[in-house]
This record gives structure tokens, C-alpha cells and sequence, in this order.
């Protein structure tokens, strides 16, 4: 049975390890402990989920065969390197790393040490996503020509060492390459701090150029209610998706219909997803170069509004 650990047990890595007690349940998976620098929250989250509490990660290092890592975005790098040189399979929550050079280090040791490394972006197994992706190569809607996003928000305190394009925007950013099956050539973006305390960007308004069709994404830490939605304009009818819901209605110039769509939590499906690639030596739905891609359009998309400019990927 694999056996499988938490680094980080904040917001995410909290749920992280509360399914992985759900898969040890199921005799899936074992769950051999949670570690937080934190060590009074990693005793209360392993107490929760029955399982054992360490202060330093490199304890777990030789007890696992795979960790999912969700401690801050500035220290994956460093977390990353010691499971993966150790040989453990390694889930890292997204983005994949602090900077393009941290993660091409990341990816080239997981490929040295033949290990499955895999990037937290969690839309791709949102159900209402994965829909969405069939009707669009289906062609129900034509040729896509817009994709918007709109994901806002109020700040999550803990999030301390990158802006709202890193942590909130990559989500997007990852969900449409994956459903135009394309990369971002070249990114224009407007972003600014109007309440952060750190002065890190807390909203934007990003362009994606993707060739035949353009992407447009909308977030902020200023918004007080949650936020999540994505709008496809097609030749032929439009698509509109709320990503909490998993609601995907779709329209064109003679009906409205909602899709059937199976909703389930979309971390349950990603860390199903981990186990068995583990189990396979499968790769990835998103691989380490894809979580990289998405971390290069948001260090561009900084770029471009340093600069005011359009930045090419």
C-alpha cells in the first residue's frame, strides 16, 4: 500500500491530508503523517486525521513513497529537492515554485531521479472543467474565439510571498492552455497593490494571447465575496462555467441547456489522480513543464505591467 505524507498543513495542505484519511479509509493509501514548522497545528491536524505529527519534514522523508508539499510558495523549491533526491513522488501544490529557475531545478531532478512529480492545479479536475473540455472538442460551440475569467476574492492572510497573479491568476492561466490544448505565445497585463500590506499586486487584469483565440483573466484580493467563473465565446454559441458549482450552461441562437456534469470535490479527483500515478508509473495530467508553463505566463504578465508592454512567453 502506498505510503503517503503532508508537508504544510495550513488552508490547503489541511484538506490535502483530510482526503488522504478519506483514501486510508478506504484502504487506498496509508497515511503516515502530517509535518508543519507549526508544530502545535500539525499535532491538531494528525490528531484529527489519526495520524502522526512532525516539526521537520525530513523526518518523513524516509517513511514515505509520496508527499503532497503545501508549504509556502518560496520554499518549494527547497522542500521539493530533498523528497525527490531522496526518491519520493512528489505532489507540489501550485504554483510549482517562487521563480522559472527554481522550477526547471525542481523538474530536472524528478526526471534524474525517475520520480513522478506532479503540479496542485486543481481546476483541471473540476468536473465542470473537464465537461467543458469535451464540449470544446466537440465543436458545440464553434471555434473559439474568447475565454474570460473572472476569479476575486477577499486576501488570504497566509498567503505572504507572492501576488494574486502567482497564486490566484496561474489557475486560469493553466485551465485555458489545458482546455484550447495550447500555449500562451505572448501576455499584456494591467495589476497594481491597492490594500496589500506587503504592496504585492492584489489585482490585475491579464490578456493571454494564444493565436487563434485570446484569453482574458480578471482577479483580485479586493473583492469580499469569493468569485469563480469562465465565459467561452465560440462561432457558434457560448459556453459559461461557475467553477465552485460546476454549474456549465451552454447557449447559441436557438436553445439553453445546461450539461450534465457529475460534481465531485476536484482535490479528491487530483489526489486520486496522484496515488495512481504512483501506482502506474503514469504520467501526470499536469506535469512539472505544464505547472512551469503556467508559472512563466504569470512572471511575464508581471512583467508586462512593470514594463506596460506586451511580453512575449
Amino acid at each position: 500500500m502506498l505510503r503517503v505524507g503532508v508537508v504544510g498543513v495550513g488552508n490547503m495542505g489541511f484538506h490535502h491530508a483530510r482526503i488522504y484519511s478519506e483514501l486510508a479509509r478506504e484502504g487506498r493509501v496509508e497515511l503516515i503523517g502530517v509535518a508543519d514548522a507549526n508544530f502545535e497545528r500539525a499535532k491538531e491536524v494528525a490528531e484529527k486525521f489519526k495520524t502522526r505529527a512532525f516539526a521537520d519534514y525530513r523526518e518523513l522523508i524516509k517513511e514515505v513513497d509520496a508527499v503532497s508539499i503545501a508549504v509556502p510558495t518560496s520554499l518549494h523549491k527547497q522542500v521539493a529537492l530533498e523528497f525527490i533526491e531522496n526518491g519520493v513522488h512528489v505532489l507540489v501544490e501550485k504554483p510549482i515554485a517562487e521563480s522559472i529557475e527554481s522550477a526547471e531545478e525542481i523538474i530536472k531532478a524528478a526526471k534524474n531521479n525517475e520520480v513522478v512529480l506532479m503540479v496542485g492545479h486543481v481546476e483541471r479536475f473540476n468536473p465542470g472543467v473537464l465537461k467543458l473540455k469535451e464540449v470544446l472538442d466537440e465543436g458545440l460551440i464553434g471555434k473559439v474565439v474568447t475565454l474570460t475569467a473572472k476569479r476575486v476574492g477577499p486576501l488570504p492572510p497566509q498567503i505572504k510571498d507572492v501576488g494574486v497573479i502567482v497564486d490566484l491568476a496561474v489557475h486560469d492561466i493553466d485551465a485555458m492552455s489545458f482546455l484550447l490544448g495550447d500555449k500562451v505565445k505572448s501576455v499584456y497585463a494591467r495589476a497594481g497593490s491597492a490594500k496589500n500590506p506587503l504592496e504585492l499586486e492584489d489585482y490585475a487584469i491579464i490578456m493571454l494571447n494564444f493565436g487563434d483565440a485570446t484569453g482574458i483573466v480578471e482577479t483580485n484580493w479586493l473583492t469580499p465575496h469569493k468569485v469563480r467563473t469562465l465565459s467561452v465565446v465560440g462561432t457558434e454559441g457560448i459556453a459559461e462555467l461557475d467553477y465552485i458549482t460546476q454549474k456549465l450552461v451552454i447557449y447559441n441562437h436557438e436553445w439553453v441547456k445546461e450539461a450534465k456534469v457529475n460534481v465531485k470535490e476536484p482535490l479528491r479527483n487530483e489526489l486520486e489522480h496522484f496515488v495512481e500515478c504512483v501506482e502506474k508509473g503514469a504520467k501526470p495530467l499536469v506535469s512539472g513543464e505544464e505547472g512551469l508553463h503556467a508559472l512563466k505566463v504569470a512572471i511575464k504578465a508581471l512583467e508586462s505591467a512593470k514594463s506596460a508592454r506586451i511580453v512575449d512567453v
